[in-house]
């Protein structure tokens, strides 16, 4: 009900009903005569053709019908036919006599069958084809259609249904074949689809209407090229007629043969049709047409005036409520009201804007302090560890091992020195991770394994530091023990989009709690007062408040292996 409710408040809406409440009745009045008019005609002259198309295609049927009695009549009747049939021991003059009186007989009866091209008899024995020609088209043409025929019956004869006429596709045209077969003797007619609709060329149905042909499927057989460059739908849904086509329209009726599945179609073109209207309903056409463009003149110049400087305010208001501090409205020249409106707006929008930048800079800076807090939340984690490590080593004199993990520990808090910045490089992290690796093999020789891999171009991408070395610290906190060794994998993966990489970091241990991924998947804080799984919860708020929803990290236990933390980040370089 919100949304309605402006629309017929708008000044726009309110205006255009006025003027239409005075102007409306008369512009209906025009239209529906119009209508009406329009629609006489189209009936009138749909009919007329309509009963054309039906005298046509009835006389087309009763020539199919006829020339279908007859072939089939010759086939109860003729002997001649069983000397076409295959026989070792027939006489070969007793075959070509029987071809000789069969060729007369279909060349006398063709003549009486105008409807058609041609009467064929088709020996399959041997192979040998006797046919008339009554067509008026040149040696080549029959000659074509005859190959085609020949081919059919000799190769495809199962194609077409035996006893009914068919509509069969040759490489140029279509053709209506009808025949029987009496043990491998194949008696028929056939005829060129086009020559059925010959007729209609000698009947004027305007300067771009014509008839055409079609399937039962209403696939087009002649005038194909026109159909589609027309955009015409040859559906006709228990109507008398339709109006069709896109870049011309037609008036469209059909007729179905009662012989073969197709019809006869008739387009009228409408414009020849409305041609025909009398000279008082184009006046009232031209009424009805002033009506409309007056009223559209009228909203064009209210809105000139009055509506769009409005729209334009109402426009910059909505835009500015999405949170756009930089649209401003121009000067208006129409009137001064306008004009003052919008000088008032534009600095009310300009004194917004910077209130929110001094608002935005300052929430900034307090997102820079946190960022900064949690990295230095990082930073003495290890250092009581490290500090117990160096007291045991000692208590055991272990002098070479103490060199070692003094070193070690040397790279690791200058790494931890200089951690203070936002990002660092991939392999600076990779490196500082190795060596805190090294510093857990020293405290816990032969005890567990580790594996690092990346490939080369990812080493100058950066990452925040320490999301790598907090993950594996965690890994060996929860995951190792004494008794099973334990195997560390640091894997860097291309992502499917080349704008993102993958971080996989795994272990082999018994894998996260279900109560800790129950968490993690709900984003609640690990955190207890003892401060455990603090690293987990800094990542995840470092990575939060570095990429905000363009970085992931999942939590999850893979079998056969262990605990799996995966970071997808931005590929961005150093």
């Amino acid at each position: 009900m919100r949304s309605i409710k402006p629309i017929f408040n708008s000044l726009l809406l309110k205006l255009f009903l006025s003027v239409f409440f005075i102007i409306g009745p008369l512009i209906v009045v025009h239209i529906v005569n119009n209508y009406y008019a329009v629609e006489v005609i189209r009936s009138q002259v749909a009919q007329s053709n309509k009963n054309m198309l039906n005298i046509y295609m009835d006389q087309i049927d009763k020539g199919l019908e006829g020339v279908g009695k007859y072939i089939f009549q010759m086939t109860q009747n003729n002997t001649d036919l069983y000397f076409l049939q295959y026989n070792a021991t027939l006489d070969p003059n007793d075959y070509e006599e029987a071809k000789i009186r069969l060729f007369n007989t279909i060349t006398n009866q063709s003549y009486l069958y105008t409807s058609i091209d041609s009467i064929f008899i088709y020996s399959k024995a041997y192979n040998d084809l006797l046919f008339t020609q009554n067509s008026s088209d040149d040696y080549f043409a029959r000659y074509e259609a005859r190959d085609e025929i020949y081919q059919l019956l000799e190769k495809h004869p199962e194609e077409l249904s035996e006893g009914r006429w068919n509509i069969w596709k040759g490489k140029s045209n279509y053709y209506l074949i009808q025949y029987y077969n009496v043990n491998g003797v194949y008696v028929g007619a056939w005829v060129n689809m086009d020559k059925l609709i010959t007729p209609f060329k000698y009947i004027d149905f305007g300067d771009t209407g014509r008839a055409l042909l079609a399937t039962s499927n209403l696939e087009p057989i002649t005038n194909k090229t026109f159909i589609k460059q027309e955009k015409i739908d040859l559906t006709i849904k228990q109507k008398k007629y339709v109006i069709t086509g896109e870049n011309n329209r037609f008036v469209l009726m059909k007729k179905k043969s009662s012989q073969a599945n197709f019809y006869l179609a008739a387009l009228i073109p409408e414009k020849e049709i409305l041609e025909k209207l009398p000279f008082l309903q184009r006046i009232s056409s031209l009424i009805t047409f002033l009506a409309v463009l007056f009223l559209l003149f009228f909203i064009f110049i209210m809105r000139k005036v009055f509506l769009q400087p409005i729209n334009q305010i109402v426009s910059a208001m909505k835009k500015l409520r999405k949170g756009d501090l930089d649209i401003r409205l121009p000067a208006n020249r129409n009137s001064t009201e306008f004009r003052v409106m919008n000088g008032t707006f534009n600095h009310m929008v300009s004194e917004i804007k910077d209130l929110k930048i001094n608002v935005y800079e300052e929430k900034l800076n307090l997102q820079k302090a946190e960022l900064k807090h949690l990295q230095l939340q990082i930073n003495p984690h290890f250092f009581l560890n490290s500090l117990n490590i160096i007291y045991n080593l000692a208590t055991v004199k272990d002098f070479a091992v103490i060199q070692e993990m003094a070193k070690c520990l040397a790279n690791y808090f200058r790494f931890m020195c200089r951690s203070n910045s936002y990002f660092v490089s991939l392999v600076d992290e990779l490196k500082h991770t190795e060596n805190y690796l090294k510093i857990q093999q020293l405290r816990f020789p032969e005890s567990f394994k580790y594996y690092i891999e990346s490939p080369p171009e990812f080493l100058k991408c950066k990452i925040p530091p320490l999301v790598i070395q907090t993950i594996v610290e965690n890994s060996i906190k929860h995951a190792f023990n004494l008794d099973d060794p334990l195997d560390i994998f640091i894997v860097v993966m291309k992502d499917d989009d080349p704008k993102y990489l993958n971080i996989k970091i795994q272990d082999t241990g018994e894998g996260f709690p279900e109560d800790v991924l129950c968490s993690l998947k709900l984003d609640k804080s690990l955190t207890n007062e003892e401060g455990e799984r603090m690293g987990i919860w800094n990542i995840k708020q470092r990575l939060s408040l570095l990429y905000h929803e363009k970085a992931d990290i999942l939590f999850f236990n893979e079998m056969g292996r262990g605990a799996t933390v995966q970071i997808r980040i931005p590929n961005e370089l150093i």
